[in-house]
Parts: structure tokens; sequence; C-alpha cells
């Protein structure tokens, strides 16, 4: 990939999101923006109010002025609260149009898109301003909470994806199903997501002292880190390994994040006699991440959508650990079986259970996968490669391309 500076052609960004951005969402803004700055752009967020993620970076939880109207919100019938999602339209078009008529030096608009959000699209097209869409999400996809204008949602999206300048995707599996569900498109990119390797990196001091705070200095350390939801089923995982535990002492599970099925883990943890091999640290700051991590020689990722790029893939290869995950299209991208980690068939946990037993007698096969795990993403999968592509992209599209 070529790296052209962004800076010899925009003086400023504008970067527009209405999510929370909280946890893996300020993660991935921040990991683009701070690369942008670190190229020499000015970038200004405009957020929900109380939800710029620079306010509080180090928390894994929105403000309390973004909480407070989250809870509010979502505590809407479906129906009005996608009323509220098309409403937040006039808002963005007001406060949008306000910023870009104090500030004329805007080259583009990066958005991260949201379901319903149409206004900044029209905005940018009336201004004349490339807008470039990072999409995570979908109307197409299968949602935990099913959506009740699925047809208004759908409408709302092909016009969106068809006038922004371009959109950036997270896999080609998710590029390809948006232009099954609604054809033509424009133009796009696949960006996975990335890792700083200056955020993930520690001495053998400091993996020393983590190891020894957690009471595993000798023994092989398997982690998991982010939500307990059903649907991430890292529960459905600790079901299935507690009965090989016993038999394999030397094995210690670190389990990182909470969430709505974290209370029945514990207290099966508790019932089992497993507090000793089984470690959970509840919710943590994300600059305690690392830490954590340091601890740790293998990872686990019991499940993952079928159609995205987990940040926390990446974020246990950048610190050399050797991650066991879904074989999922998006993470076969990114993943090299045996080199940079180990996959097992999507849904098939039995399999993911073996796995980690099995690596966890093999510590010299941990120690060169994590290494060249690290290496890759070193080289590949920073944040600054990514805002790389992302600027030759935006050249292509302006025609400002050398």
């Amino acid at each position: 990939m070529l790296n052209y500076k962004l800076s010899k052609h925009v003086t400023r960004v504008l970067y527009h999101h209405r999510t929370q951005g909280k946890a893996v969402e300020g993660v991935h803004i921040r990991g683009i923006t701070d690369a942008l700055r670190a190229d020499g752009v000015q970038v200004d967020i405009i957020s929900l109010p109380g939800a710029d993620p620079y306010i509080s970076p180090k928390a894994m939880s929105p403000t309390q002025q973004a909480t407070s109207l989250m809870k509010l919100v979502s505590r809407f019938p479906e129906p009005l609260f996608e009323l509220a999602e098309l409403g937040y339209n006039l808002v963005s078009f007001w406060r949008v149009s306000r910023y870009l008529s104090q500030y004329k030096d805007v080259g583009f608009i990066y958005e991260r898109y949201s379901l319903f959000m149409f206004a900044t699209v029209l905005l940018a097209r009336w201004k004349k301003l490339p807008i470039i869409l990072e999409v995570n999400d979908s109307a197409s996809v299968v949602r935990v909470r099913p959506l009740f204008f699925l047809r208004v949602a759908m409408v709302v999206e092909r016009w969106v994806f068809k006038n922004a300048s371009g959109l950036v995707f997270v896999s080609g599996v998710f590029r390809d199903r948006i232009k099954a569900a609604h054809g033509l498109i424009a133009p796009a990119i696949i960006t996975p997501n990335a890792a700083n390797i200056d955020k993930f990196s520690y001495t053998p001091e400091q993996r020393l002292a983590a190891r020894k705070k957690w009471g595993v200095e000798s023994d092989v350390v398997c982690g998991y880190l982010g939500a307990f939801v059903p649907w991430h089923a890292i529960d459905q995982f600790v079901y299935r390994i507690a009965d090989h535990l016993k038999a394999t002492p030397h094995l210690k599970l670190l389990l990182v994040g909470d969430g709505a099925t974290y209370g029945a883990v514990e207290a099966f943890v508790k019932e089992r006699g497993l507090e000793q091999q089984i470690l959970l640290t509840g919710r943590v700051a994300h600059d305690d991440v690392p830490g954590l991590l340091a601890a740790m020689d293998m990872a686990i990722l019991p499940s993952a959508g079928d159609y995205t790029s987990p940040v926390k893939l990446f974020e246990f290869m950048a610190c050399g650990i050797a991650p066991i995950a879904p074989d999922f299209l998006p993470i076969r991208e990114v993943l090299i079986e045996g080199e940079t980690g180990w996959m097992f068939p999507a849904g098939e946990l039995d399999v993911a259970v073996q796995a980690v037993l099995k690596f966890s007698q093999d510590r010299a096969a941990l120690s060169r996968v994590g290494q060249v795990a690290r290496a890759y993403v070193a080289k590949e999968r920073q944040w600054r490669n990514n805002v790389s592509q992302l600027v030759e992209f935006f050249l292509e599209l302006t025609g400002k391309r050398p």
C-alpha cells in the first residue's frame, strides 16, 4: 500500500457519529482520529451530547450525560425508539450545518454509519463535500432488537449507501451482503480493525508483575476480553471447559469484562469451586486492559459476528497472545492458521475447548504464534495502516491521487 500524506491535501476533517462512544466504539473512533491527527490533519468530532470518546477516554462506559440520554431513549417501545433515531436527523443536520458554516476548510466528512441516519449525506451532497461512511451495521443483518420500521430503514440505507462518496467495510463478506441487499452502492474498500502496538507492549518485568498479581506465575493462561453476552458465547465456553479443568491444573482462565451472562457465569464458577482456575475481573477501564493482557499466553474468542472484525482479536495479537477464534470469513481474512493463530469451526465450542486444552500443553507453539501475530499487527494492522488506506481511497475518490 502506498502511503500518501492527507495533510498535503486536507486541512480539516469532520468525524460524525451517533454512537455512545464507549468501549470498542470509542477505541475505533480514537484509533482513526489519532492516526489522522498524527498525519497533521485537524479532526473535529460531532457526537451525541456527552458521547465524545475523548471526554472520558479511560472509561468503558459513556459519560453520565450520554448515559442518561441513552437510558431514556432505550426504554422507548421499538417504534418510538426508531422514530427518535429518525428524528435525530434534524439535530444532526442543524449541528453539522452550523459547523460547516463556521469552518470553510473541511476537506471531507467521515461518519460512522447509524441506522436511519441520512442527514449528513444529504448535507454533504448539498455542500458538494465528500463524505465517507464507515459501515459497521446494517438494516439487512439479523439484529438482537428487530427493526419495526424495517422497510423504512432499508429505503434510507439504500439511498445513503448509493449517495455517499465512499464506503468503508470491515470485511469483504459484509460488503457483499450489502451489495446483495441494495444493489448499486458507492465505491467501497475493505478495512479490518486494528490495534496500536505501542498501547499493547510490556516488558518482561511488567508481565511477571501481572502474572504475580493474579497468582498465575507458573501457569498457562487463556484469556478472554469482551462482553458477557449470549452472542459472544463466553458463558457456553466456560460451561463446556469446566469439567476438564481439574485434570489440567496448569491451565487458568482469565476472563475480562461483564454483561448479561456475567452473573450466571460467576455463580457457576463458585458452585463448581473453580475460583482458583477461572479468574473473573468484571468490568475494567480500557487503559487497564493491556496490564491484564500481559498475564495471558493465549486467548479465546468463542464467537463473533459472522461479518464483523473483532477489535479484541487484534489487541490479543498486538500483545503477542496467540488467539483461538471461530473460522468466520472476516477472521479468515486476517488470521493465518498455525502462523498467527488457530481457528475452529464456528459454533463448535467443544472443538474450541479441545484446542485450548491442546495448546495449553505446548508453550513453545504459543510463544511462536504469538510473536508472529504481533509482527503481523506491527507491520499491517495498526490504525495508521487503516488511515493510510483511507487517505489513498479519499485521493482516488476526489481525483487527487498522484
